[in-house]
C-alpha cells in the first residue's frame, strides 16, 4: 500500500466512534463475518441517492480495508437511485489521503481509477444507478449511506441483507469555506468506522 496512506490508516483512531454508532456497525460486522465462517464471497454495495459522494467514499475505504486486513474475499461496488457523477472534491481528498487517481474518461460522468497500492487492480469509479450491470445482481449487501436513499428504495432486488450506514451529506457545504474541511471530515469518518468494521474480522 502507498506508504501515504498508510501512515493515514495509522492515525485513525475508532475508539472516537460513539457506543450508538458502534451497535449501527454492529450489524455489519456480523454479516461480515457469518460470510467469513462459511467461506464465501462478500459482495457489498455501498447506496447513496447520486451516488457522488458519500458512497463512494464508502466503497473506496471499504476496498482499502479489506487489502489492509488481507480479506481478499471482499469486493465493494457502490451505486444510486439516480446515476451523475463523482463530486471533484471527492477525488481530492481521496488523493490528499494518499490515494493515485487516475481520470480514465472525459465525459459529464467521468470514470476513475483508484489505486490504493502500485500492483493491486484500481477500483474502477463512476456515477451508476445501484442495479447498473457493473454491480453485482444477486447474493450481496446493500449498505445504504443516506437517509434519503434508504427511504426511496424500500426493496433493492438481488439483496440478501440490508443495513442503514447513514451519513451526513458533505454536500451541505458545497462552494462554502468549509466545503474541504467538511469533505475531509467526512472521509476521515467514513474511513475510521470500515477501520473498525474490518478490524473486527476473525480469520477461520
Amino acid at each position: 500500500m502507498f506508504q501515504k496512506l498508510t501512515d493515514y490508516i495509522g492515525k485513525l483512531d475508532p475508539n472516537f466512534i460513539p457506543a450508538e454508532r458502534k451497535e449501527v456497525l454492529g450489524s455489519f460486522i456480523d454479516y461480515i463475518q457469518e460470510k467469513i465462517n462459511s467461506g464465501l464471497h462478500i459482495s457489498l454495495n455501498f447506496i447513496c441517492t447520486h451516488n457522488s459522494r458519500r458512497s463512494h467514499l464508502s466503497q473506496i475505504w471499504a476496498q482499502t480495508m479489506t487489502e489492509h486486513f488481507q480479506l481478499n474475499q471482499v469486493t465493494c461496488y457502490s451505486g444510486g437511485t439516480a446515476a451523475t457523477a463523482i463530486y471533484p472534491m471527492v477525488i481530492k481528498v481521496l488523493e490528499e489521503a494518499g490515494f493515485e487517481t487516475v481520470q480514465l474518461s472525459k465525459e459529464d460522468n467521468p470514470v476513475f481509477a483508484i489505486k490504493y497500492n502500485a500492483d493491486s487492480h484500481p477500483i474502477i469509479a463512476f456515477s451508476k444507478t445501484c442495479d447498473h450491470p457493473f454491480n453485482p445482481s444477486i447474493g450481496f449487501a446493500a449498505l445504504m449511506t443516506c437517509s434519503d436513499a434508504d427511504e426511496n428504495c424500500p426493496f433493492i432486488p438481488g439483496t440478501e441483507k440490508r443495513i442503514a450506514l447513514n451519513y451526513e451529506d458533505p454536500k451541505a457545504f458545497d462552494d462554502s469555506p468549509l466545503q474541504k474541511s467538511k469533505y475531509e471530515e467526512r472521509s476521515r469518518q467514513i474511513a475510521t468506522e470500515l477501520f473498525y468494521v474490518f478490524s473486527k474480522i476473525k480469520k477461520p
